[in-house]
């Protein structure tokens, strides 16, 4: 079963996207202000967005679960962005069962 987020693995990063909701001027300096930052900097802004996403995840989980002990909020989190088989597998946790 694929994740709720959709099919992460149909992304090929060797391939182009089109950001079909921006104009053409504005994706050229997307792109050239990324292509300009360091290798760090990259790392740090990838770091960032993750932070974020782990935040939304957070959010939307108390949202629909209420208040949840560190360890079941963990795992919810967790099982967004895992296989569901690995969830089993390593945590003895079946989002399918438990929801997410």
């Amino acid at each position: 079963m694929c994740s709720p987020l959709g099919r992460l693995d149909a992304l090929r990063p060797h391939e182009k996207a089109p950001l079909t909701d921006t104009a053409p001027a504005a994706e050229a300096f997307l792109l050239e202000r990324l292509r300009a930052m360091s290798p760090s900097a990259k790392l740090e802004l990838v770091r960032r967005l993750n932070r974020g996403l782990v935040g939304m995840s957070v959010a939307g989980i108390r949202s629909r679960h209420g208040a949840l002990d560190e360890r079941e909020l963990g795992l919810r989190v967790a099982a967004l962005r895992l296989p569901r088989e690995t969830m089993v597998r390593v945590f003895g946790w079946d989002p399918q069962r438990e929801g997410y």
